[in-house]
């Protein structure tokens, strides 16, 4: 019981957990096994430069757990695994950056003329801003002082109302006033006529007799 339990914590112990990158190394192709050992059944063949995720490795098996990018798990020699990539790839890479710097003076020219021509284009995008922004900002100022004055007419027109109103109302008053000027005044001459009338009545029944009073004093006279 104390053996097994003992080779058990020998064989947790060699299992080391490491999950980083490696990669298969130059040989033309691995075998990804289904268990850590080679009579286990084979799942896929690893052509060189593949790279894969150590999740962990048994330093008494010499299998190491690995992960694909598509996400199939399997394990294989950690013998055949290293922690760069294939000097194939590595030389692939390298060729690849000489490329890139020996082109990179033109790209770098195109890159800064378009980058020139995108900075006079953003100048020119911000100046039409700028003239676009002063315009409304007139706009509103011109509105304002609109508002402004449609106020201050708004006040003087309710002023005017009011004098205009005060004004009907005393023309109201006069007019009301010349009528009952007028009524007095016909109301006067028509007393003033009757009077006359009156007047030229009495004096129409006076006068005879005065005459024929003046005739018979002439008469005694005599």
């Amino acid at each position: 019981m104390k053996r097994t339990l003992l080779l058990v914590l020998l064989l947790l112990a060699g299992a080391v957990s490491a999950a980083e990158t490696r990669y298969v190394t130059d040989q033309l192709k691995i075998t990804m096994r289904s268990g850590e050992s080679n009579r286990h059944r084979i799942i896929k063949m690893l052509p060189s430069g593949t790279p894969v995720t150590v999740l962990e490795s048994n330093r008494e098996t010499g299998y190491s757990k690995i992960q694909l990018a598509n996400g199939k798990t399997g394990y294989v020699l950690t013998r055949q695994l290293q922690k760069e990539p294939v000097a194939r790839d590595r030389l692939a890479a390298m060729e690849k950056r000489i490329r890139e710097l020996e082109a990179s003076p033109n790209e770098l020219s195109k890159r800064l003329a378009t980058l020139s021509r995108e900075h006079e284009e953003l100048q020119r995008k911000h100046a039409e801003l700028q003239r676009e922004k002063d315009r409304i900002q007139n706009e509103l100022d011109t509105l304002k002082r609109t508002a402004a004055n449609a106020v201050q007419i708004a006040q003087e027109r309710k002023k005017l109302r009011k004098q205009v109103a005060t004004m009907s109302r005393q023309l109201a008053d006069q007019e009301q006033e010349i009528r009952e000027l007028k009524n007095s005044t016909t109301q006067r001459w028509f007393l003033i006529g009757g009077g006359v009338l009156f007047g030229g009545i009495l004096l129409g029944l006076i006068l005879p007799h005065l005459r024929v009073r003046k005739r018979k004093d002439s008469w005694g006279s005599l």
